[in-house]
């Protein structure tokens, strides 16, 4: 969502944890009741949130113009809602990793407690694979690894159009590959090495297990996918029902992919529709979240249930009153918090081994 005009992001960021945090309440009084949808009803500090994204977002993406200004949006809209002060962290390190077209940005976060030496998590932002870096997912990295317990490397994989598919899933397996070979270098466990990710990370997360099983490289002990994108070759239900007014628009995503994927492309290579893969047997554990009102519900829980029918371990969470991109919401909205919370939960059972 946009910022309110005029007003320095520390202001925003006062203004919209006030307004989120109010009871609910006093928010229905504000803002109206919650709508209710497919049977489900949006919480209510998300409905204040979107209330007042709508009056100062305007256009979707496709109307922004060019994706580096839209990058730069993202910037500053994660900039107003990002902790304040930043969480802490034992260490926080710049690195840069070796890639198949040149070397990839990355960020290594170590948290102040846990164990040690800590298990990694390979996190891939989201972003539609166009935007979203190393600054815009800051928070939620460090969200993740003050309450798993594990340490983080964020991968700034290459963006389109100027690098359309499959540029960031070679990224991101080539980063994967770099850190499994070296979690002991790093400081990590080197047998506790998971990959996870939101959205469009989410897919480049899944689509890592995939190539890790079939080019025999150290599996992951566990994969960690919110809303994750799934099937880019055809439109489950959700894409329809949520296409408007819940932050991700029909709109966006069409936008998304028309810079990420070349007319020529397979919209059905299991490396960008991980659920059109022919055989998901022998996948890491996977634990899969996805949002109540958000486009890509259906098919991220289209893609646990055939894990699942294929014998890989899966734990289905739906957040029946969240929209998509919760992830970055940890320091407004308490339901995306508690959202977050559990994901951490999740994330160190899965690396405990």
């Amino acid at each position: 969502m946009a910022g309110l005009p005029h007003l320095p992001p520390p202001v925003e960021h006062r203004f919209l944890r006030f307004v989120c945090g109010l009871p609910p309440r006093v928010q229905q009084r504000l803002f109206g009741g919650p709508p209710e949808l497919d049977g489900q009803r949006l919480a209510d500090d998300i409905h204040a949130l979107l209330r007042i994204a709508q009056l100062f977002r305007g256009e979707g993406l496709a109307a922004k113009g060019a994706p580096a200004e839209v990058r730069l949006e993202r910037r500053r809209e994660a900039q107003i809602v990002a902790h304040r002060p930043s969480i802490s962290m034992q260490r926080v390190e710049d690195l840069v990793l070796p890639g198949p077209a040149g070397p990839i940005p990355a960020r290594l976060y170590v948290p102040p407690a846990g164990p040690q030496p800590p298990p990694l998590l390979v996190y891939f932002h989201g972003g539609g694979w166009v935007i979203g870096d190393l600054e815009t997912h800051d928070d939620p990295c460090r969200f993740l690894a003050a309450r798993s317990g594990a340490a983080v490397l964020a991968v700034d994989y290459r963006l389109a159009p100027e690098h359309p598919f499959p540029a960031a899933v070679e990224d991101a397996e080539a980063a994967y590959a770099w850190a499994a070979a070296n979690a002991e270098r790093l400081g990590t466990a080197p047998a506790r090495v998971a990959v996870g990710g939101d959205s469009a990370g989410a897919n480049l997360a899944a689509a890592v297990c995939l190539l890790a099983r079939d080019k025999g490289l150290q599996p992951p002990l566990m994969q960690l996918l919110i809303y994750p994108v799934t099937d880019v070759a055809s439109e489950a239900p959700s894409r329809r029902t949520f296409e408007e007014g819940f932050l991700l628009t029909r709109g966006d995503m069409d936008w998304f992919e028309r810079h990420y994927l070349p007319v020529e492309s397979d919209r059905e290579d299991p490396r960008v529709s991980v659920l059109r893969a022919p055989d998901l047997s022998g996948l890491p554990p996977a634990y899969v979240a996805t949002a109540g009102f958000d486009p890509l519900r259906d098919e991220g829980e289209a893609y646990a249930e055939r894990l699942r029918e294929a014998g890989v371990e899966v734990a289905l969470r739906r957040h029946p009153g969240l929209v998509h991109s919760y992830a970055n919401l940890t320091a407004i909205c308490p339901t995306a918090r508690a959202a977050m919370l559990e994901a951490a939960g999740a994330l160190r059972m899965g690396l405990a081994g």
